[in-house]
């Protein structure tokens, strides 16, 4: 029988406020996701605590558009909890993808501007 691996998706960091309601809640929790991945993320938050398994919806804003995820908590230490993301459908993905690559431009944006800077210098 062949073993198979678990090995974590890649990982982008990132400085996102999010705002978060558990399945059973009325009221939100604010939060940052501190990475990412197209399986899931790392939230940071504080105040409240949320349970292994436990069902959560994300609110964030990217490029001016509110963007909507559920997911579900994997694990949780006293700095936040590592969430899956439960895609119901392709646009679901799409939103975590159009995410990765927006923050991984903006980088590569700075980036470029900053070498710029530095070559005129130089």
């Amino acid at each position: 029988m062949e073993e198979t691996v678990n090995v974590p998706a890649p990982r982008t960091p990132l400085n996102l406020e999010v705002s978060f309601k558990r399945n059973y809640a009325r009221e939100e929790t604010k939060g940052t996701l501190k990475n990412i991945s197209i399986t899931g993320a790392f939230l940071e938050f504080m105040g409240g605590e949320v349970r292994a398994n436990e069902k959560l919806h994300l609110v964030f804003v990217v490029a001016g558009r509110e963007r909507k995820v559920a997911a579900h908590v994997i694990w949780t230490n006293s700095a936040g909890c590592g969430v899956k993301f439960m895609p119901v459908n392709n646009r679901d993905v799409q939103i975590v993808d159009d995410l990765i690559y927006f923050v991984e431009n903006s980088r590569e944006d700075r980036r470029s501007v900053m070498d710029s800077i530095f070559k005129k210098v130089g």
